[in-house]
């Protein structure tokens, strides 16, 4: 709802009204975060501190206990407006869309969203200029973006063209609705032919610019299942399924189980490769998603990018 003047007294915005049906009692920061995806726990905690946030018509705080019947109000002042964020036309392996969602798959080498110092040039700047409503959705960087892929890994990717759609389809992938499989070359061969990796992820102790698998007290959990689809000699071509999404993920299982992922600056061996390449050799091949609002299922397969075809006719080749 849409409102010129409200009882919180700060003119235009959005005003949210959720009652809660639960029978547990649950702290009101903590729900927020499961109801509202599309905003980070920093985000909430403001909303709450701020006096946006209503119980039964009565400011709260973020411990507040929620109990069934409670009435929660929420109001969500107007999209910020995207100050240096620029449309620039580019070209967009499109897989699907309409006038709801669109999904691409992502070449190698593109940024997903801007961020300081990198205003330019990023999948996110295309979007723009191929989708004109989403400078008002998910905040100032990341407009539609439901989840991202790092700049070297490349394949499928959805993106929401409303906030309706944005906020079905984060539910989705952190309910595990949603399903993203991934093809990946490691060093050398595991000694199963299928398995799971689970192990918190966390900064590194030591590099700021890494993650790493941190014990259970830090970090966030994490968990890759992992397949083996071939073996190369001294390499293997692998398939991996998330049931989690942290940050560099597979990357960072790939290297704790000592089988890192081909081409990895960051994760991987420092060594001459079979073949040259821009990044690491991770590609998200399959993407599965019911649509957020006709509520089809939906596959999407993007094809392996040329560099990746030839890095396995390679190995194949030399081993």
């Amino acid at each position: 709802m849409n409102l010129d003047n409200n009882q919180f007294g700060l003119g235009e915005g959005e005003l949210i009204e959720i009652t809660y049906c639960y029978d547990l009692p649950m702290r009101l920061d903590r729900w927020l975060v499961d109801q509202r995806p599309e905003q980070s726990r920093s985000s909430i905690q403001k909303f709450i501190n701020s006096g946006l946030v209503l119980i039964n018509y009565k400011t709260a705080k973020s411990k507040t206990p929620l109990k069934k019947g409670d009435n929660v109000q929420i109001w969500l002042p107007p999209p910020e407006p995207l100050p240096y964020l620029k449309a620039e036309r580019m070209h967009l392996n499109i897989l699907y869309e309409d006038k709801y969602i669109i999904v691409i798959n992502k070449q190698s080498g593109l940024t997903v969203h801007p961020a300081p110092g990198h205003k330019s040039g990023t999948l996110v700047n295309g979007l723009l200029a191929h989708c004109e409503n989403l400078p008002g959705i998910n905040g100032k960087l990341r407009p539609g973006i439901v989840h991202r892929l790092d700049k070297d890994t490349s394949g499928c990717m959805v993106v929401a063209k409303d906030q309706e759609s944005l906020v079905n389809l984060q539910m989705q992938i952190k309910n595990k609705i949603a399903s993203r499989n991934y093809l990946a070359i490691i060093h050398g061969v595991p000694n199963a032919s299928e398995g799971k990796i689970v192990g918190n992820i966390g900064r590194h102790p030591a590099d700021r610019k890494k993650y790493a698998v941190v014990d259970e007290n830090s970090g966030k959990y994490a968990c890759t299942n992992w397949k083996l689809v071939e073996k190369f000699g001294n390499y293997s071509l692998m398939s991996f399924k998330l049931e989690t999404g942290r940050t560099h993920q597979i990357r960072v299982h790939s290297s704790f189980i000592k089988h890192p992922i081909v081409g990895d600056p960051l994760y991987g061996r420092c060594k001459k490769l079979p073949c040259n390449l821009k990044g690491q050799a991770l590609h998200a091949n399959k993407l599965g998603l019911i649509h957020p609002i006709n509520g089809e299922k939906m596959m999407f397969e993007a094809e392996l990018p040329l560099e990746f075809q030839k890095l396995i006719k390679v190995i194949s080749k030399t081993n």
